[in-house]
């Protein structure tokens, strides 16, 4: 049997590199990741922090950089207590041309079966890439409330 996981895929108008940029910029991640900014050298095994309202909430390595085309880190989920005893997981970003779009494919797996994390990633991913989607297409966000990111799972 397949372990959880989570997979979503997007096509957005925009380069490679500009998608890049938006993923490893921590200017850019605070506009669409509701605030939180994403910090490293984006060098394998360098370190990587996302960061909420001066808070470490996630943290990892890097696992792999490809610029433009896949970006890879560990994952430890650190806010929530429910959420900090499962296991650390990983994220993928693929990013390929396709026309004049970029196909984004993002992968998070490592999960544990029963495990409360997926459920919370996989509300969350959906409110991050799309309100991504639009800054890249139109500069504009969605106006998505950051409570979207925690649809489904309600910390205590």
């Amino acid at each position: 049997m397949s372990k959880p996981q989570f997979v979503y895929v997007t096509y957005i108008e925009t380069t490679p590199e500009k998608l890049w940029q938006a993923l490893t910029s921590s200017d850019f991640t605070r506009q669409y990741w509701f605030g939180a900014e994403v910090r490293s050298d984006w060098t394998i095994g360098s370190p990587f922090a996302l960061t909420l309202d001066g808070e470490i909430t996630d943290s990892g390595e890097i696992l792999e950089a490809d610029p433009p085309r896949r970006l890879s880190y560990s994952f430890k989920h650190l806010k929530y207590e429910e959420l900090r005893g499962e296991p650390v997981s990983r994220v993928v970003f693929t990013i390929e041309p396709f026309g004049s779009l970029v196909r984004l494919t993002v992968l998070h797996d490592g999960f544990v079966e029963g495990g409360k994390y997926l459920g919370a990633v996989s509300n969350g991913w959906p409110a991050i890439l799309s309100q991504l989607k639009s800054l890249l297409e139109t500069g504009k966000l969605l106006g998505i409330p950051r409570a979207a990111l925690n649809k489904g799972f309600e910390a205590k």
